[in-house]
C-alpha cells in the first residue's frame, strides 16, 4: 500500500483549515508531541510495510515517540511534516544522535548523554543535559515504556518569588537557533507535506514541561499540585510569568516568520491541558480571566503579522472551555478527545465545527484502537471521518500519541480505512 500524495498534501490541509472539501481527509501522524505514534509502533510498522529494518529515531525522548520519516509516511498517506527546536526535553542535542537499547530490547536513535542504564530495582534515570552529578529529571521506571518527570520542587517562599525563576527555560532565539529551524523547514517544504512548526516558547504552565527536565536546578514554582493552587492563590505571579512569556514569544515569532514566511503552516503553539476524563481543571470564568488574555494576545500578533494557522493542544472534557478557546483566537484543536465526557463528535462539528478544525479525534486510543477488533477500528475510523471530516475543518489524527501497547493490525486497520477512503 502507497499513498500518491505528492503535490496535494498540502493543498489538502490548507482546505481543511480553511473549511473547505477537498479530495479526501488530510492524515497527520509524527507532526508534533501530540499527535505521533510509540517508537515501538514505527518499528512495528516499518516491518509490517516491509521497510528496511533500522534502529528508529527518538524525536521526542520523554515519550518515546518515533520518526515517521518520508519512506513511511509515502506508505501510510501522511499529508503533514513536523519541524522542532535542536534541543529535547532534557536540553540534549537532538542533532548528537548515539545508538542505544530500550528497556523492551529495542535498537533506537536517541541524544547523546541519554542512556538507558538499569538500576538495581530495574529503572532508568535521565538527568538534565546529560548532567549525573545533578539530581536525575526523570525517570523511566521498570517495564515502562515512556519517561516520568521528577519534580524538583525548592521550598517557597511567597515574599521573594520571582516570576524570571519561572522563565528559566525560555530565552531569545540565537542565530544558530533560526538557521536550524531554517535548515528543517526547507528540507520539510521540500516533501510538498503541510509543514507544522514546534517553535515552543508560548507554553504558559504546560505541566508536561512545568518540572523544567531539561533544567539542573529549576527555581521558582515547579511543582504540578502547587502550580495548579497558584492559578486560584498567587494569580498575579501568574499574570507577570505569562505576560514576560508571551511578549519574549512574539519577539522569537517575529524573527522567524523574517526568517521562514509562509513555508510553515500550521504553528503548533501551547499544550496546556484543562480537561479531565470527567471535567475542567479551571472554569471557563478562571480560563478568560487567567489565560485567555495572554493566548489571545499571541493569536492576535500571529494572525496580524503572518499566514500561520495556530494550534492549541488540551485533553479531556473541553466542552465549557471551547469557547473560550475560539475567544482567544485559536485556529485548531487538538486532541479531541471524543471519549471524554460530552465529548460526542456530533455535538462537536455541530456546535463548534465552523469555529475550529478538529486535529485530532479521528480513532479511539483509549478503548477502540488498544482493545477493538481491527475490524472495529475500521468501522470506528470511517465513521469518524463521515462525522468531523463534513465540509472541511478536520485533519484525521489519533486521540494524544499511539502507545506502545497497541496491536500492529490495529494500527495498520486505520491505515486501511483511511486509504478506502481515499479510493472510493
Amino acid at each position: 500500500m502507497q499513498f500518491n500524495i505528492m503535490g496535494k498534501s498540502k493543498e489538502r490541509v490548507l482546505k481543511a483549515l480553511n473549511h473547505e472539501n477537498s479530495d479526501c481527509v488530510p492524515v497527520d501522524f509524527g507532526s508534533t508531541a501530540v499527535s505521533g505514534i510509540h517508537c515501538y509502533i514505527v518499528e512495528a510498522l516499518r516491518s509490517h510495510y516491509g521497510l528496511e529494518q533500522r534502529p528508529v529515531k527518538v524525536i521526542d525522548t520523554f515519550q518515546m515517540l518515533g520518526e515517521i520519516d518520508e519512506e513511511l509516511a509515502d506508505k501510510l498517506g501522511i499529508d503533514c511534516i513536523g519541524v522542532g527546536g535542536s534541543k529535547d526535553s532534557f536540553g540534549l542535542d537532538n542533532t548528537d544522535l548515539h545508538e542505544q537499547v530500550t528497556p523492551w530490547g529495542q535498537k533506537v536513535l536517541v541524544p547523546v548523554g541519554l542512556d538507558f542504564d538499569k538500576n538495581e530495582r530495574g529503572d532508568v534515570y535521565m538527568y538534565a543535559q546529560g548532567d549525573r552529578s545533578c539530581p536525575p529529571s526523570g525517570v523511566m521506571p521498570d517495564g515502562c515504556y515512556f519517561i516520568n518527570a521528577i519534580e524538583r520542587q525548592m521550598p517557597i517562599d511567597d515574599d521573594n518569588l520571582n516570576p524570571e525563576d519561572n522563565l528559566e527555560e525560555f530565552s531569545v532565539l540565537t542565530d544558530a537557533d533560526i538557521a536550524h529551524y531554517k535548515q528543517s523547514v526547507d528540507k520539510a517544504t521540500a516533501t510538498g507535506r503541510a509543514v507544522v512548526a514546534s517553535f515552543g516558547g508560548a507554553a504558559l504552565g504546560d505541566v508536561g514541561l512545568l518540572p523544567a527536565m531539561g533544567l539542573k536546578n529549576p527555581k521558582g514554582i515547579r511543582s504540578i499540585s502547587e502550580w495548579y493552587m497558584s492559578t486560584l492563590i498567587r494569580q498575579d505571579y501568574i499574570h507577570e510569568v505569562f505576560e514576560r512569556e508571551i511578549d519574549l514569544a512574539i519577539e522569537n515569532y517575529s524573527k522567524l516568520w523574517n526568517a521562514l514566511g509562509s513555508k510553515v503552516d500550521v504553528v503548533f503553539t501551547c499544550g496546556t491541558d484543562f480537561g479531565t476524563q470527567e471535567g475542567q481543571f479551571c472554569s471557563l470564568d478562571v480560563f478568560m480571566e487567567l489565560w485567555q488574555p495572554h493566548y489571545r494576545k499571541l493569536n492576535d500578533w500571529i494572525h496580524k503579522n503572518t499566514t500561520w494557522k495556530t494550534m492549541k493542544h488540551s485533553c479531556g472534557a473541553m466542552v465549557p472551555i471551547l469557547p473560550g478557546i475560539i475567544k482567544a483566537g485559536f485556529d485548531i484543536i487538538n486532541p479531541v478527545q471524543i471519549n471524554a465526557k460530552d465529548m460526542d463528535s456530533q455535538r462537536l462539528k455541530d456546535e463548534f465545527g465552523q469555529q475550529l478544525t478538529f486535529w485530532g479525534g479521528g480513532v479511539d486510543t483509549q478503548r477502540v484502537l488498544p482493545y477493538g477488533t481491527p475490524d472495529e477500528v475500521r468501522r470506528h475510523v470511517i465513521g469518524q471521518c463521515e462525522i468531523l471530516g463534513k465540509d472541511g475543518g478536520f485533519v484525521f489524527n489519533s486521540i494524544h500519541n499511539v502507545q506502545a501497547n497497541v496491536p500492529v493490525e490495529n494500527i495498520v486497520a486505520v491505515f486501511d480505512a483511511l486509504k478506502e477512503l481515499r479510493t472510493k
